[in-house]
């Protein structure tokens, strides 16, 4: 089924506090979502993997333990965090090759590259056994298979586009991934109360006739 972008990144937000991301990366997460889908890559698919993993319940164990130098954990680097890290300290990429890993959903990566390439107002390449992404911040072309984990990542002010994607304005994604966003998103809605069922549309328990 297709859906619209806004859609995509209105429950992705919803679905990434529902695993328990505060809000602030539950913000990343969506536009990294949409940025993706928007690249025909399943944004959705990918968000769904990297909730199901859980790494929100216990996030330190999932971020860089120090910025300098590779940046590692004691266990798979979540990439929401990672990569807003990344934003931040994108200007270091002019002067140094960054190495990260390992990382689960390193494709969730290249949406903060994106920022990253913006910022620097030059290309970003992204490299991980098996595959290379480039992106200038608003285009993206990748070569080889994205995996669900990297061992190792490599992230460089470099390279160029000669096939960028094309631009999609709708997703389609998966149906069990989108089914698990909608799972998780779930959870941020306030469960009905008496006073709340009064308040909302229809007589409650006057009758009119």
């Amino acid at each position: 089924m297709s859906y619209a972008l806004n859609e995509v990144e209105a429950t992705a937000k919803r679905a990434a506090r529902g695993a328990g991301y505060s809000w602030g990366l539950a913000e990343e997460a969506s536009k990294a979502t949409r940025w993706l889908c928007a690249k025909g890559i399943d944004g959705s698919a990918l968000l769904a993997g990297l909730l199901e993993a859980g790494y929100a319940a216990k996030l330190p164990a999932h971020v860089p333990q120090s910025l300098d130098g590779d940046w590692l954990a004691e266990a798979p680097l979540c990439p929401l965090a990672t990569g807003a890290a990344l934003s931040d300290c994108a200007a270091r990429l002019q002067v140094l090759t960054l190495a990260i890993g390992p990382v689960s959903q390193p494709a969730m990566i290249l949406p903060f590259a994106a920022l990253a390439a913006r910022q620097l107002g030059a290309c970003v390449t992204v490299e991980g056994e098996g595959f290379q992404s480039v992106t200038d911040g608003t285009r993206l072309q990748c070569e080889g298979t994205l995996p669900n984990e990297a061992a190792r990542l490599t992230i460089r002010a470099a390279g160029s586009l000669s096939n960028p994607y094309p631009i999609c304005t709708r997703a389609e994604p998966e149906e069990a991934a989108w089914a698990v966003l909608n799972r998780y998103a779930h959870k941020t809605y306030a469960p009905a109360t008496e006073e709340s069922r009064l308040l909302g549309a229809g007589a409650g328990l006057s009758d009119n006739d």
